[in-house]
């Protein structure tokens, strides 16, 4: 069991991941071709050649990165491979020098025990201008900001 940084034969099995949560409306969905152009944002747990999780960092300014598209497969969930995935992009961005890490997320309270707290979604304009305007569920958004300060 590791984790590692991403590669492009992983995408497809990412992909399945994060859109099996997606349609449980747990997160939104990605398309392959986004995967592909992101792929240096995404780090995955792998076991026995499987990828049972996935989390990416993505640079949204230069103090500010987002936490995202963090899954872990059901049969592996509550063993601490989300808790272990966002450590190492709180490690990388921390070596980049970013100052602070946001997520949007339906479970607040497995961010809040690393630390993180909560925030308006107003003042993450970055994301919202960014990212929200293509999500289906924008302006109803009914996830929760959480931050982290490095």
């Amino acid at each position: 069991m590791k984790i590692r940084k991403a590669k492009i034969s992983d995408l497809k099995q990412v992909q399945k991941l994060i859109n099996d949560f997606a349609k449980r409306e747990q997160m939104i969905p990605r398309s392959l071709n986004e995967l592909y152009e992101t792929v240096r944002d995404f780090v995955i747990y792998e076991s026995d050649g499987q990828i049972c999780g996935v989390c990416a960092l993505h640079i949204m300014w230069e103090d500010l990165a987002e936490i995202r598209s963090l899954a872990v497969d059901k049969s592996h969930q509550k063993t601490g491979i989300g808790i272990n995935l966002v450590k190492r992009c709180l490690k990388e961005a921390k070596s980049l020098g970013l100052k602070k890490i946001f997520a949007l997320t339906y479970h607040p309270d497995f961010f809040r025990k690393m630390g993180f707290v909560d925030v308006d979604k107003a003042s993450l304009p970055q994301k919202i201008w960014g990212d929200c305007l293509r999500c289906p569920r924008f302006p109803e958004c009914d996830e929760n900001a959480v931050m982290l300060h490095l």
